[in-house]
């Protein structure tokens, strides 16, 4: 097990920054995960790490060495591609072996390593077969296979599961995560899906135009996220914003207003006094707003699509004009055109200053 560590990393391509001045820590034993939409700079980051692409300015440690300058091979890495990058002519055996054979090691310990690695992911039965003869699950456990021969002190994923469909991709999510807590090395993983950023992840990195929005825990980052963007980017639907005024009353209690809409946001820490009638964006997750049927005191909405997901509703409400998303349990559900009351759950909101979109 190894930690990384980059220092004011700086990539560009020609005069395009990619990177800018990038600080990262992976702790020793670390699942981080790497997430953000496409073109924000995860993959460039990971690639920088692995040595496949050169760093115009910074530093990066892997194990307490500088390896800013060593090819991908004297890093102590192992890489799993999106394209699983398997050759189309050998067996499993030798696509797992391959890289060890021309390092020279032994022939029984590679034999070990082999049948080691095929063990933890159930590739016993499959070693003498061929690619093309395997499904594409298959081919991306052969692929990790062949990194965990190399036994190195740092694993790192692009994309691993993207080219697979929604069951492959919920069973190796669920395999690498074993698989972690079984080897315990160090790994960082490139993704833009969500749920497998925070299923697999001890700590996430959101990224956003080559810069960290934010960094903690998967449930932090949903729970407190950093600005408006990391917000907005976890959780499906996407969390609601409705911007407003923030009233302060005597005691310094808070309210926010918009319209008929006035939500106390009594025990909400605030990073700083505010004065009243500041402008704030108020943020609410699905799960976190409730419709109430019966009772229409209150700001109420107007139902407009009901979409059925199964172990739950998506609401969607016509509310001052703009569109909020509300889960809720199946049976009794409203139906569209409907007037339903709004409840708010204050206690899991977020806000935000509606200039830096940073939360308040």
């Amino acid at each position: 097990m190894s930690r990384v560590s980059i220092q004011g990393l700086q990539i560009k391509m020609g005069s395009l920054p990619i990177l800018e001045n990038l600080d990262l820590e992976v702790h020793e034993g670390e699942f981080l995960v790497l997430l953000g939409p496409s073109g924000c700079g995860k993959s460039t980051l990971l690639h920088s790490i692995a040595g496949l692409l050169e760093a115009d300015e910074g530093r990066i440690d892997i194990g307490g060495h500088d390896v800013t300058w060593a090819d991908p091979k004297d890093r102590g890495i192992g890489m799993v591609f999106q394209s699983y990058a398997l050759y189309p002519t050998m067996n499993v055996e030798k696509n797992m072996s391959f890289g060890l054979r021309i390092n020279g090691v032994p022939k029984r310990e590679i034999t070990q390593r082999v049948e080691r690695a095929a063990d933890m992911l159930h590739l016993n039965e499959l070693l003498d077969r061929k690619p093309s003869q395997l499904s594409g699950g298959q081919r991306q456990r052969v692929a990790i296979g062949r990194a965990l021969v190399r036994q190195a002190k740092v694993f790192l994923f692009d994309e691993p599961l993207s080219n697979l469909d929604a069951k492959l991709r919920g069973e190796l999510r669920r395999e690498l995560k074993q698989l972690h807590q079984d080897i315990g090395n160090t790994m960082i993983y490139v993704t833009h899906d969500q749920v497998e950023a925070m299923t697999l992840a001890h700590r996430v990195a959101v990224m956003r135009n080559g810069k960290i929005q934010q960094i903690d825990t998967p449930q932090a980052v949903y729970a407190r996220p950093a600005n408006m963007f990391v917000a907005g980017f976890l959780g499906s639907p996407s969390m609601n914003f409705l911007e407003g005024e923030l009233e302060v009353g005597p005691g310094g209690e808070a309210t926010f207003i918009k319209g008929a809409l006035s939500v106390s946001l009594q025990g909400y820490a605030f990073a700083a006094r505010l004065p009243a009638g500041q402008r704030a964006v108020l943020g609410i997750r699905p799960e976190h707003l409730v419709i109430d049927q019966d009772d229409l005191q209150g700001a109420t909405a107007q139902v407009t699509l009901v979409e059925p997901m199964g172990s739950h509703l998506v609401v969607w409400l016509s509310f001052l004009d703009q569109q909020l998303s509300v889960t809720m349990p199946v049976g009794g559900e409203p139906v569209p055109g409907q007037r339903v009351a709004l409840r708010f759950d204050a206690t899991r909101a977020s806000l935000f200053d509606p200039e830096s979109q940073q939360r308040l």
